[in-house]
């Protein structure tokens, strides 16, 4: 079952759908399966895949018209892509008398879910019924930041948001990490952002940061990413060192359990399995015991929140009694800084 990583920031231009675009090309170089799910109604994210921005269906079909992913999906060399266009910016309008607005996209990714590694979905800058329909979908965010100091607010409304997610729809839903964009090395002020960032959100700040370059910003009026337009240029090598952390973020699970390797458990299977229907599984309240693997950092706080097995609900334990209860083992989860 394919990870879903919803791509958020609620200030615009701090280079979301670039790093949509070119994170979902360079995964597939990589050769991982990928899916971009294009959820913003300017549909960059479409045509800088080289896709047609008036194909149909799309997403409006799929969250208004109940159109099937696979059917809306269209395949290109970069990666595959569910596009969007300017008929989706009146959807969160008409999703307000929908029954279960909040859980369409979700329902409707998880038909295709098992045909990928990662599904990218590149959000709105903005809080409404789309992004909140992404977050509820996703498994993760990623959050792109621009260097500057007013893209600080936009992590903190973000943050917001996401903890507003977990209590009410997606108890599940993490920060996948936090990724600098337009960083130029020249200014003391990049530094100082990055720092602050850094300090803030520690290890969940990726080691890679996407430069200013010339590149990146012409690739889009080519129709590809820059990874295609110029694979030498700053920018492409960037995201391609970008999709190795995130890739290398989701080995260091297979490395803690001995294995050669994880995936997720595919929908098909999850209920039989697990006890739940689909989404993040907690080890409380599983039907039988599985393998449980804590970041050994836990042992550092004196409680911790977890999902205490039914949604919406979560318990305040210290670890200790988490690992004993669960007969979990700590260990290295989350990359090293180099």
């Amino acid at each position: 079952m394919g990870k879903i990583i919803a791509v958020a920031n609620q200030k615009g231009g701090v280079g979301k759908t670039t790093t949509c675009v070119n994170l979902t090309c360079a995964l597939k170089k990589r050769g991982r399966r990928v899916l971009l799910v294009d959820c913003d109604p300017q549909g960059n994210s479409t045509s800088g895949m080289g896709v047609d921005k008036t194909v149909t269906p799309n997403c409006y079909d799929l969250l208004m018209n109940g159109a099937a992913a696979a059917d809306c999906i269209r395949s290109t060399k970069y990666g595959d892509v569910l596009p969007a266009n300017m008929n989706l910016s009146g959807c969160s309008v008409e999703l307000v008398g929908s029954a279960q607005r909040e859980y369409i996209m979700k329902t409707a990714l998880a038909a295709v879910q098992d045909d990928y590694d990662f599904i990218l979905i590149d959000c709105p800058p903005s809080l409404e019924l789309l992004t909140i329909n992404a977050l509820v979908a996703a498994d993760s965010v990623l959050i792109p930041v621009q260097c500057e100091y007013y893209a600080l607010e936009g992590i903190a409304d973000l943050m917001r948001s996401i903890k507003m997610c977990n209590k009410r729809l997606n108890p599940e839903l993490t920060v996948q990490g936090i990724v600098m964009t337009m960083y130029d090395g020249r200014t003391k002020l990049s530094d100082q952002v990055v720092n602050e960032v850094r300090k803030f959100f520690g290890k969940k700040v990726y080691k890679t940061m996407i430069p200013r370059n010339v590149r990146l910003s012409e690739a889009p009026s080519h129709r590809k990413p820059a990874i295609a337009y110029d694979k030498e240029s700053k920018g492409a090598r960037a995201y391609l060192h970008l999709a190795g952390e995130l890739i290398k973020r989701e080995e260091k699970a297979a490395k803690a359990a001995g294995e050669k390797s994880v995936e997720m458990v595919p929908v098909s299977e999850l209920l039989g399995l697990t006890g739940y229907v689909r989404g993040g599984c907690s080890p409380i309240g599983m039907k039988r015991a599985f393998p449980t693997y804590i970041h050994s950092s836990c042992l550092g706080l004196s409680e911790i929140y977890v999902s205490a097995g039914v949604r919406g609900l979560q318990i305040r334990i210290a670890p200790d009694a988490l690992i004993a209860f669960t007969r979990a083992e700590t260990a290295d989860l989350i990359r090293k800084e180099e």
